[in-house]
């Protein structure tokens, strides 16, 4: 798998954007990739030193269109902890 076939978008909702301080960045990425592939895609692609990833799959949400009802599709989700003497990811820096 290429790198930007695995790291699909950012994540930014409040409780990510808190992680920052902590160099901690989360991710929405492909269903199939392990924590290997995320980890070497996001040193790949940012050129970050990634010191741990931590994986969520993130189950599909009931919605319903009038009386009509389905599911959102279910995404795979990581956070990636860099380490403390590598550079932060500069899409990032203007969030907080």
């Amino acid at each position: 798998m290429n790198a930007r076939d695995i790291i699909l978008a950012p994540v930014v909702t409040e409780k990510s954007v808190g992680l920052l301080g902590d160099k901690k960045y989360t991710f929405r990425v492909a269903k199939g990739a392990n924590k290997i592939e995320i980890a070497r895609a996001v040193e790949e692609i940012f050129g970050v030193k990634v010191d741990k990833v931590n994986t969520v799959s993130m189950k599909g949400h009931l919605r319903r269109q009038g009386r009509f009802e389905g599911y959102t599709p279910s995404w795979k989700k990581a956070i990636v902890t860099l380490t403390n003497d590598s550079k932060t990811i500069e899409f990032f820096d203007g969030l907080f």
